[in-house]
């Protein structure tokens, strides 16, 4: 020991001598050593945020070892593989179409959805220096983790008039690269943009309608002129292609987008386009709709309600209290909230129709619906019945959109104890001044509004709108000046011409235009939200007071109740019921709703998820984005526009009971 002490202990020769074997310990711990230049002394201490950076560095440099050596082996590598394992790939869809003969005939027009399309900066704060005309929403979303608080200012909107904060302009990309990738690698219309261009197809007669998805509808006419645009390509378009009319091609909520345009474009000026109501007659051909929220979404209603979704709130399950911590200095899901709560496109999606459409306390059109006994193949409209024994074991209430806790989401109607929520008195603020960028709207609530809310128990379709004015009455106000929800009595009543019904199918015409088709194209096979099972919240400095309770779950692998959320079949985001019902019943023949007698067919796509890695996001895809690069339904787009009619393609294409659901809604027609 006194060798080892010796050797780590040297000192100058004008110092003390070492200390002997038999000094005592405390003389040992005293005497400091002198730091010494060989690699074999020198002692280092990792903290943890050394080990944080080695782990961060060791994995950028495993990822930029797979990303070189993916670049660098031969393009057919992967498909070489591929194929070796699960057989030989077939014929893109452009390919197999330009062996039949077909070519570009009819112009096309690409309407994007809510988030897909990127948004670049042109004006901004001295936090945005160095940043002009950068995209702050798509591409790499780099100024997410340089500066978040920054970039969450930026993508907000004024929380008064729902436009441009001063100092801010933000404005949506332009041309094909607006929405062929949301991110690198990650397409949304870049597959059937590629194989648009295999039949010959190019920018000349290929157009994309971008326009800022933060926006409400009329207001991108307002800012940015977008609908006039619009019109004014698709007759440009028109004319320099031999007068054939245009197929427009819209995804998510560019359906209701278009859906709005159609009205504004035959609507008089300056509120309308000026165009004449027989413009659509003359200028479209086809709209084929993908994974439209015709009517809403129940995953609008938890975003608005707690910033969450089925994902979120697995996060949260697997983590509790990361997303509601500070993380990068900005307390997560309430800034997401904050951030969400400005964008007034988002309350297009809230479910219309109330419980007509949606289902009250006791049923739902879904009754019965079961995801293991979910029918494959099915081209026909007749029904076919499930025994009692099924439809008991898998019952769900899904005409209850939100319930709070899972007695009150199973029990009886009559078994629930209600307490009327609407002119409660909310109390006292439960919000120091330091939340209340972070809480929005919730920190004008007390804990008498925030009890009521909750002693309400359950909430329908009917109910929903009357809750969000509750907790949130600011975005509200703005969200009623721009949208409707309900079921027009009269379509003939003068107040149906104001823009805010424009975008419900429920209250609005069709366009006279009996030549036209319409298409509801979607995916299904898919668990897709349709109600929750809500809890209060612990208390806390700038919470989010309710939160989906994930340790709601069905003892039965096969129900419908996961993580605090009720499924049925969809394509992960919009259920059937909301994407189908108009062409399945709605719209279908003359109606009211559509008195010219447009044709409209339903086709589901039925989710074949890909069989190994290599394939990637698939090409049989059902999911609400990936079925983008659906190979089936990118023939049936091409042949459209090549002129093929509805009929042409087989009619409609029906895997879920879509028709059987329709009947179950009592709607006069």
């Amino acid at each position: 020991m006194a060798t080892t002490l010796r050797r780590r202990n040297k000192q100058p020769e004008d110092s003390h001598p070492d200390p002997k074997p038999d000094e005592d310990d405390d003389d040992i711990k005293d005497s400091k050593p002198i730091k010494k230049s060989g690699k074999n002394n020198k002692i280092k201490n990792y903290s943890c945020l050394d080990n944080c950076c080695w782990f961060v560095g060791c994995v950028c440099s495993v990822w930029w070892l797979l990303l070189f050596l993916y670049n660098a082996m031969p393009a057919s590598f992967p498909q070489f593989v591929t194929e070796a394992i699960s057989g030989p790939f077939p014929d893109p869809p452009g390919v197999k179409c330009v062996k039949e003969g077909l070519k570009a005939k009819h112009p096309v027009v690409f309407v994007p959805g809510i988030v897909t399309g990127g948004l670049e900066l042109w004006e901004g704060h001295q936090c945005m220096d160095g940043l002009f005309r950068k995209r702050l929403w798509g591409g790499t979303f780099g100024e997410v983790y340089k500066r978040p608080s920054c970039w969450v200012q930026h993508m907000s909107l004024d929380n008064k008039t729902g436009m441009d904060p001063p100092g801010i302009r933000v404005r949506p990309v332009n041309g094909l690269v607006a929405a062929d990738y949301f991110a690198p690698g990650y397409f949304v219309w870049a597959v059937l943009i590629a194989n648009l261009a295999r039949v010959g197809y190019e920018e000349k007669n290929m157009y994309m309608a971008a326009y800022d998805w933060r926006l409400s509808f009329q207001n991108t006419e307002v800012r940015d002129q977008t609908l006039s645009q619009i019109k004014s390509n698709i007759e440009l378009m028109v004319a320099t292609n031999g007068g054939r009319k245009a197929v427009i091609i819209p995804h998510s909520m560019g359906v209701i987008y278009f859906l709005h345009f159609m009205k504004w474009v035959e609507a008089p000026a300056p509120t309308g386009g000026g165009g004449g109501p027989d413009w659509c007659a003359k200028h479209i051909k086809a709209v084929m709709n993908i994974g439209g929220p015709f009517l809403g979404v129940p995953k609008a209603v938890a975003g608005l309600f707690s910033a969450e979704a089925k994902d979120i709130a697995s996060v949260r399950a697997l983590a509790p209290g990361v997303l509601d911590s500070d993380l990068f200095q900005i307390q997560t899901l309430q800034h997401v909230m904050r951030m969400s709560r400005t964008w007034d496109s988002t309350m297009s999606m809230i479910p219309k129709g109330g419980d007509a459409i949606w289902g009250g306390l006791d049923w739902s059109p879904e009754d019965g619906y079961s995801p293991s006994k979910r029918k494959h193949a099915k081209n026909d409209t007749e029904s076919s019945t499930q025994s009692e024994s099924e439809i008991e074991a898998t019952h769900a209430n899904y005409g209850r959109i939100i319930s709070f806790g899972r007695d009150a989401a199973e029990a009886p109607s009559s078994e629930i104890e209600r307490i009327e929520f609407r002119g409660a008195v909310k109390g006292n603020n439960v919000a120091n001044n330091t939340c209340r960028d972070v809480w929005t709207e919730y920190h004008d609530m007390g804990f008498g509004g925030i009890k009521a809310v909750a002693e309400y128990k359950v909430y329908t379709a009917s109910d929903i709108v009357d809750l969000l004015e509750f907790v949130a009455p600011k975005m509200m106000e703005r969200g009623s000046a721009h949208f409707s929800y309900g079921i027009a009595d009269n379509l003939d009543d003068p107040k149906y011409k104001h823009y805010k019904y424009w975008s419900n199918p429920l209250e609005t015409k069709l366009p006279n235009a009996p030549d036209m088709e319409i298409y509801s194209m979607y995916g299904v096979g898919i668990p897709t939200e349709r109600g929750y099972v809500y809890k209060l919240t612990t208390a806390a400095e700038c919470y989010i007071p309710f939160q989906i309770d994930t340790s709601a779950k069905d003892k039965n692998e096969d129900g419908c109740l996961k993580d605090g959320v009720y499924t049925v079949d969809g394509d992960e985001t919009v259920p059937a019921l909301s994407a189908g019902y108009m062409c399945a019943k709605g719209w279908r023949g003359k109606t009211r709703f559509n008195p010219s007698g447009i044709k409209t067919y339903v086709r589901e796509y039925d989710h074949n998820p890909p069989a190994n890695i290599l394939e990637g996001r698939g090409t049989q895809s059902g999911a609400h984005v990936d079925i983008m690069g659906n190979f089936q339904l990118i023939e049936d787009v091409i042949r459209v526009a090549a002129g093929a009619t509805g009929e042409e393609l087989g009619g409609d294409q029906v895997y879920t009971d879509i028709f059987e659901w329709s009947e179950k809604v009592n709607l006069k027609l």
